[in-house]
């Protein structure tokens, strides 16, 4: 795994608005007299949510301190895990699978589209809409090739159908997540293929 760096740029500060901090102390409260630490991680994961989809040096200070953790300790977990984004992201953050599976069905030609697109990996377009960087598997290698756009999977994609995602996410509207075929969810393409007919009995 290469080396996770904070962004060179950061806010002032950080600090958790009202609701997010009776949900953090929600969450904390869940785990045994002296564990508290166990809530690191969903509460990294609600400070990016919080930070507009990534995490300043500052969030991760403040979430040591609500959990009376060394901060230290926290940025560990959150330069570990690359579901922390450590530099700003664009609103639509596209996470682009380039392992076997995708790589053999053509992600590098979504690849494409994104470098055309939007530019380099994890740079942030003018108008801060998109940005994306290449990870590794994201468990849906039976629809491949596939991007992760947010919380959403794109499926089945081809560059002429990624591109119609972009367009629809840059005009302000949501595209349909899942299978960008004909397909159901993972079911074969074109139907099914087996047990189509049944014996009787």
């Amino acid at each position: 795994m290469s080396v996770r760096r904070l962004a060179e740029e950061q806010p002032e500060s950080f600090a958790f608005t009202a609701e997010n901090l009776a949900w953090a102390k929600e969450r904390i409260a869940k785990y045994p007299a002296g564990r508290q630490a166990s809530a690191v991680i969903s509460l990294l994961w609600r400070a990016q949510e919080q930070a507009g989809g990534w995490l300043p040096q500052k969030a991760i200070e403040h979430v040591a301190d609500v959990l009376g953790m060394a901060r230290i300790r926290v940025l560990e977990v959150a330069t570990f895990y690359t579901m922390f984004n450590l530099a700003p992201v664009g609103k639509f953050h596209v996470q682009l699978c380039g392992t076997t599976p995708c790589m053999l069905r053509g992600s590098d030609e979504l690849k494409k589209v994104c470098r055309r697109r939007i530019g380099d990996e994890l740079h942030v377009t003018q108008d801060g809409k998109f940005s994306w960087i290449e990870v590794e598997c994201l468990g849906a290698c039976v629809n491949a090739p596939m991007v992760q756009i947010n919380y959403d999977y794109y499926e089945d994609l081809t560059a002429e159908s990624f591109e119609k995602i972009l367009d629809e996410l840059a005009a302000g509207r949501m595209p349909t997540p899942g299978p960008q075929t004909d397909r159901q969810l993972s079911a074969p393409v074109g139907g099914a293929t087996t047990l189509t007919t049944f014996a009787k009995t």
